[in-house]
């Protein structure tokens, strides 16, 4: 039973923390109000994408885990899991834009660090962070073309 809950833990740790980081940065969000740069999605894109990409992150770790346990890929991916998190608080609450910026790139890095390290021992969890550092980037463009806009 407790592994069970460990493991339905893993898969959606992600998303609960990302649920509750919304809910705290929701009266703070200016999306819309902001000066958008060119191909910025509409508001209600975000949490549909973010919803999809916390399931995909936990749910590549929750595979890893069922056979690997190398410590510095378990670092790796709750150094990720905090700065993606805090990036929001970054933009959204405290509004420091160029913050933000540096904050997503390092971000980016680790991501690429745990696809790196995925790719070594458990192939399929590197596959499933694809879209997720996607996204990263694309974010990171949105990310400075507000902070330029604006």
């Amino acid at each position: 039973m407790k592994e069970k809950i460990i493991n339905t833990l893993r898969i959606f740790l992600p998303l609960i923390l990302g649920g509750i980081m919304a809910f705290i940065i929701k009266d703070a969000i200016d999306y819309t109000s902001l000066n958008q740069p060119p191909l910025a999605p509409p508001k209600i894109v975000f949490p549909i994408a973010w919803t999809i990409l916390y399931f995909l992150i936990g749910l590549s770790y929750y595979l890893y885990r069922k056979d690997c346990n190398n410590r510095e890929t378990i670092i790796l991916y709750y150094a990720g899991l905090f700065f993606n998190l805090s990036w929001t608080i970054l933009f959204f609450l405290l509004k420091l834009r160029l913050l933000s910026i540096f904050w997503i790139i390092l971000l980016i890095g680790l991501t690429f660090f745990l696809i790196g390290n995925y790719l070594k021992e458990k192939r399929i969890s590197a596959y499933l962070l694809y879209p997720y550092v996607i996204w990263l980037i694309f974010a990171a463009y949105l990310n400075i073309g507000i902070y330029l806009l604006n």
